[in-house]
C-alpha cells in the first residue's frame, strides 16, 4: 500500500513538473548546478534531522530520507534531474532522480510554480559523496536541506575458523602429576642397620694370633702361624736328645777302658 502511494505521488509530481516546465520562459536554458561543498560527505544520521516532514511518512525502518532543495530567485528555474553519488560502505553507488526503475524511491515536489524540492530514499547508513543537478535556469549550487535517518541493519560477523595457538589449561601439568611424598626416597631405602657389617663377620679369636703375638705378618701370610712355644719345645727336645747321646757315648767309652797291672 505504501509503495502504491509513492507511485501515485511520484506520478502526480511528474505531471506537475511537466506543467511547470511547459509554462517556463523559453529564454531559460538548462545548466548544471553542483552540490553544496559543505554537504559532501554527510550521513543522514549526522545531518539536520526533520523526520516530522510529511514526505518521510512512507520511509521504511531500514531507509534514510534525503531532502534536496534548489535555492535562488527567478533565475534558478527548476530541477530537471539530479545525479547523486553515495558510498554504501563497500564502494560508490550512483542514484538518479527521477529514476524509472524505482530502485531508490524518489520524487520531485513543486512549490510556487517551480520544482525546487527533491526527495530520495536510500538504504540506511549510506554517505552522500557528491552530486550535480540539471536545472532550467542558473544557480551556483543546490543544497541538502534535511534528512531522516533510519536504522541500519546489523550484520553479525561470520564465524571464522578457530586456530588453536596455545595449549588449553586442561593440558597443562596439574598439581596431581607432581611427585608425591610416597614417590620420594623413603627412609626404608637407606642402609638399614641389618645390612651393615655384623660383628659375626669379624675375625674370631680362634683365628687370631695367640697371646705371644710374635712373628711378622708378611712372613706368615698364606700359612699357619708359628708360635714361640712350639719352637722352644723342639729346641729343648733336640738338646735333650744330644745330651742323652753324649752321655751314652761317654758311658760306652768308659766301659771299654781296661786297666792293666
Amino acid at each position: 500500500m505504501a509503495h502504491r502511494r509513492r507511485v501515485v505521488r511520484a506520478a502526480v509530481s511528474t505531471v506537475a513538473t511537466t506543467a511547470c516546465l511547459a509554462l517556463a520562459t523559453p529564454a531559460w536554458a538548462s545548466s548544471t548546478a553542483p552540490l553544496h561543498p559543505d554537504h559532501k560527505g554527510s550521513t543522514a544520521a549526522a545531518f539536520q534531522q526533520e523526520c516530522d516532514d510529511e514526505r518521510f511518512d512512507d520511509l521504511a525502518a531500514g531507509q534514510d530520507g534525503w531532502h534536496f532543495v534548489l535555492p535562488g530567485g527567478g533565475k534558478s528555474g527548476s530541477f530537471e534531474s539530479i545525479t547523486l553519488t553515495f558510498d554504501n560502505g563497500t564502494g560508490p553507488v550512483t542514484v538518479k532522480v527521477p529514476d524509472a526503475s524505482d530502485a531508490y524511491p524518489d520524487y520531485f515536489y513543486s512549490a510556487g510554480g517551480r520544482v525546487i524540492h527533491a526527495y530520495v530514499f536510500t538504504p540506511a547508513g549510506w554517505t552522500l559523496v557528491d552530486g550535480t543537478a540539471t536545472i532550467s535556469g542558473e544557480a551556483d549550487k543546490f543544497n541538502l536541506s534535511h534528512t531522516c535517518a533510519g536504522t541500519a541493519p546489523t550484520q553479525s560477523p561470520s564465524p571464522s575458523p578457530s586456530v588453536p595457538t596455545s595449549p588449553s589449561p586442561s593440558t597443562s601439568v596439574s598439581p596431581s602429576t607432581s611427585v608425591s611424598p610416597s614417590e620420594s626416597t623413603s627412609p626404608s631405602g637407606s642402609v638399614s642397620p641389618s645390612e651393615s657389617v655384623s660383628p659375626s663377620g669379624s675375625v674370631t679369636p680362634s683365628e687370631s694370633t695367640g697371646g705371644s703375638g710374635g712373628g711378622n705378618d708378611d712372613e706368615n701370610e698364606g700359612g699357619l702361624p708359628l708360635t714361640g712355644v712350639a719352637t722352644t719345645s723342639i729346641a729343648l727336645g733336640g738338646l735333650v736328645l744330644i745330651g742323652g747321646g753324649a752321655l751314652l757315648m761317654l758311658r760306652r767309652r768308659r766301659d771299654n777302658i781296661t786297666f792293666t797291672s
